[in-house]
């Protein structure tokens, strides 16, 4: 007996319990059914006749399966994410307010300690009605609790990383530049299974590589096809911008070479090297810096992936 549904919001506890009764349970990728093009009429009866027939023919492309941990721990980097795009939104919602209003910041980079005394002492004071306060003050204590409930998630974050399944492997992703323990854990947990994939494969799992459009003789690549997990995809582009500025070997980054096995300081300082080489590179030839940041990433992952399976690929 065999039975199969596509991956959603229901997980995966439907399979671990059929699996448990030995039966077989593929979960189906979505994105990778086939669907008649000429088919208009959508309904759970058809859907299910299809994905029988699919799985009858072997056509299913399963998603991978993660363990109960790694699915907790998935849910723990996605409260993240969602807080830091709720932090993000709070303190849009407050900087416009002020702008509205005709007030600007202009003593460096906001949201730091200087910004949150100014915001209290300067800005507020200059609101004149008692309605806009009200509104500064909702604004203002929704940032800061929001901070907190980040704040909050990142040291549950650090402590599950540094004793954890994950923590060999978070440890060698961190000797990459603009990988940090937030980002190797949210890798680690989000990719699960790193052997699926080979250092070309990864960068089209996570929808950084062009699309393309071509025919006969023609080819045509387009943008990237953001497909994929784009968790992973935001924090690849987010550390690719890292290998911009001129290489260096600093504290922070000796400290974490101390706590990765020797094999796995070698491979990075030759990621990191070529990498900021390649952004050289595109700086000489004018390249739009957003265009090479994502070619950037694209390598990047790859790096990642050559860590992630390095007692087992020791060539790069």
């Amino acid at each position: 007996m065999a039975v199969t549904y596509e991956a959603g919001p229901t997980g995966f506890g439907l399979q671990r319990v059929l699996r448990a009764a030995g039966i077989r349970c593929e979960v189906a990728a979505p994105s990778k059914l086939q669907k008649p093009s000429g088919d208009r009429v959508k309904t759970d009866a058809k859907d299910a006749v299809h994905l029988a027939r699919l799985l009858r023919l072997d056509e299913i492309t399963p998603v991978a399966i993660p363990s109960v941990d790694q699915e907790a721990a998935r849910d723990l980097v996605r409260a993240r994410e969602d807080c830091r795009g709720d932090l993000m939104r709070a303190r849009h919602r407050l900087s416009k307010l002020l702008l509205r209003h005709g007030i600007v910041y202009y003593g460096g980079n906001a949201w730091t300690g200087k910004h949150d005394t100014w915001l209290r002492h300067h800005a507020a004071p200059q609101l004149r009605t008692r309605a806009t306060r009200l509104a500064f003050d909702s604004d203002y204590e929704t940032v800061l609790m929001v901070k907190a409930r980040r704040d909050r998630l990142d040291t549950a974050i650090g402590e599950m990383a540094s004793e954890s399944e994950f923590t060999e492997l978070v440890r060698r992703l961190g000797c990459l530049r603009g990988v940090s323990t937030l980002t190797g854990f949210a890798l680690a947990v989000e990719i699960g299974d790193w052997h699926r994939f080979t250092g070309n494969t990864i960068g089209s799992f996570v929808g950084l590589v062009p699309s393309e459009y071509s025919s006969g003789s023609s080819r045509v690549q387009g943008s990237i096809t953001k497909t994929g997990n784009t968790h992973v995809r935001r924090l690849l582009v987010e550390a690719a911008w890292h290998h911009r500025a001129r290489y260096t070997v600093g504290k922070t980054m000796r400290d974490r070479w101390e706590l990765a096995p020797a094999a796995a300081r070698v491979r990075p300082d030759e990621g990191n090297r070529r990498l900021h080489q390649r952004w050289a590179k595109f700086i000489e030839r004018r390249k739009r810096h957003t265009i090479a940041n994502v070619a950037i990433a694209r390598e990047l992952a790859g790096w990642c992936w050559s860590l992630a399976v390095l007692e087992e690929h020791p060539q790069h």
